[in-house]
């Protein structure tokens, strides 16, 4: 069962992503473009290519498309019908879809470059970590040092272990990372 708490963290991981209302539901935007709201009976509703959408209709039998004025816009699903792994896919896509393309390219090559390697993050944090640093444009410990422990670990893909391992690794050279 995927909660409010899971869809909030996989949006606001993406760049320049806000968090507002809209009509009363909590909702996710890039550049003032929605792409994502929780209706008050708990419903996602995520607004997709129409590939995306017949895709995710296919995957989610309880999901619906999404349409406003009768033009389909997205798709819609009960947040607890749907498991936080598909959950992040649909929402990255709904990101993707309604975010400016050079913003969404760029968050394409940082990720590309998690499998580089010449990236200056150490390894051992493991991939979802390092893409998950690198589209925030955290690139280097430099950069890494600016934030808190609790920033990095609002990022979808970072968790403790990586933190540990940063945190080593800022200690080494000197770094830390700032204070909440």
């Amino acid at each position: 069962m995927t909660t409010l708490a899971q869809l909030r963290k996989a949006a606001l991981a993406l760049p320049e992503v806000t968090e507002g209302t809209h009509f009363g539901m909590v909702a996710f935007a890039v550049r003032d473009k929605g792409f994502a709201s929780v209706t008050r009976d708990g419903q996602v509703q995520l607004r997709l290519t129409s590939t995306d959408t017949d895709a995710a209709i296919d995957a989610h039998a309880s999901g619906e498309r999404l349409e406003r004025n009768g033009k389909p816009i997205g798709f819609r699903i009960v947040l607890a019908d749907i498991n936080g792994k598909d959950l992040n896919a649909l929402v990255r896509a709904a990101w993707a879809h309604r975010a400016p393309k050079r913003l969404a390219n760029d968050l394409a090559a940082a990720e590309a470059g998690a499998d580089q390697p010449d990236c200056a993050l150490p390894a051992a944090i493991g991939r979802p970590a390092t893409r998950a640093l690198l589209g925030a444009g955290w690139d280097t410990l430099e950069k890494i040092a600016t934030h808190s422990q609790a920033e990095l670990l609002d990022l979808h893909g970072v968790g403790p272990k990586a933190v540990r391992i940063l945190t080593e690794e800022l200690t080494d050279r000197g770094l830390a990372f700032r204070e909440p």
